[in-house]
């Protein structure tokens, strides 16, 4: 086999993915996609739990990409990486919003968008045991949240005092326990891959983990994966009212709206660590990127964002 027409894709601040294509020896030719760690940066993830999880979704009729092989020696590319199948379509922002090539999408993306994260929060648990869930005894909302304020004490440099705000306001809200389903961790506009007649696969598991399944839908409606659409929340394609109800009909369990608030709240105050993370990133020499230097302006937008969610409560 050789390889050919080797190019880096557009977006993952955080993973790298080179598409190319595998040619055999009898000429037959396969576009594939190959997922792997940059060096030196500060959120890192196992490549192997990615990958399982992708077989597995891909085993309950949830749409991603079917993985291939899995290669954990860093040796080899310098980094642990696997290799996928690659899947025709969109995941810029900028055009599934505006090009007229994505309208029959974007109305039904919401709803489509429902029903596959209502999918992910049916996975078995039990066969996804290495994926990380809350300490006993501690509530998936609260972990999260006292994870977050490690990573943001230990990141920072500098002083936030609104999302000290937003801790705090958090943290006097914390909402009732959901039994721990799998949560994709980073469900949103930008980590699909969406044609003209709507959702074609689910990226980007590498943050998953076992927590309440309503983090995902909070997530998917932050402003910032809105990209200026704000009259549609919910990834600037459509209203909470068909996310919800698609998820309820998909098998979801019955949505709580006000839970869903604190998490789209939480969501907003861990992209801006986030943010701060791979600025970070870029800033300790570990990663040269402009992306990742850019994000660093982003955590003002958030500050502001988490400011207009928290007082207007």
């Amino acid at each position: 086999m050789t390889v050919q027409a080797l190019r880096r894709l557009p977006g993952g601040a955080s993973r790298e993915s080179w598409a190319f294509d595998a040619v055999a020896a009898d000429g037959t030719v396969e576009r594939l996609v190959l997922r792997r760690d940059p060096k030196g940066h500060h959120v890192q993830t196992s490549r192997r739990d990615e990958f399982r999880l992708l077989a597995a979704a891909r085993g309950a009729g949830i749409p991603v990409p079917r993985v291939l092989w899995c290669e954990e020696d860093p040796a080899a590319l310098d980094a642990p990486f696997f290799v996928m199948e690659f899947v025709e379509g969109e995941t810029i922002a900028r055009r599934l919003l505006r090009d007229a090539e994505y309208a029959a999408a974007r109305a039904v993306l919401s709803r489509q968008l429902g029903d596959a994260a209502a999918r992910i929060h049916a996975l078995n648990v039990r066969e996804l045991d290495f994926l990380d869930g809350p300490p006993a005894g501690t509530t998936a909302a609260a972990a999260e949240l006292a994870r977050h304020d490690d990573l943001y004490r230990a990141v920072s440099p500098d002083p936030h005092p609104a999302l000290e705000l937003a801790f705090r306001w958090l943290a006097r809200r914390i909402p009732a326990p959901r039994p721990l389903r799998v949560v994709h961790g980073d469900f949103r506009i930008g980590n699909v891959i969406v044609g003209p007649e709507g959702l074609r696969a689910v990226l980007d598991w590498e943050l998953a983990h076992l927590g309440d399944p309503l983090e995902d839908l909070g997530w998917l409606c932050v402003r910032s994966w809105r990209f200026g659409a704000d009259d549609r929340p919910v990834g600037g394609v459509g209203t909470r009212e068909d996310l919800f109800a698609a998820y309820e009909a998909a098998g979801g369990a019955r949505v709580d709206a006000g839970a869903v608030r604190w998490w789209e709240v939480f969501g907003n105050l861990k992209w801006a660590i986030v943010c701060i993370m791979q600025a970070r990133t870029f800033l300790d020499g570990g990663v040269r990127s402009v992306e990742l230097a850019s994000l660093g302006r982003r955590v003002a937008e958030m500050e502001l964002e988490l400011l207009e969610l928290t007082e207007n409560d």
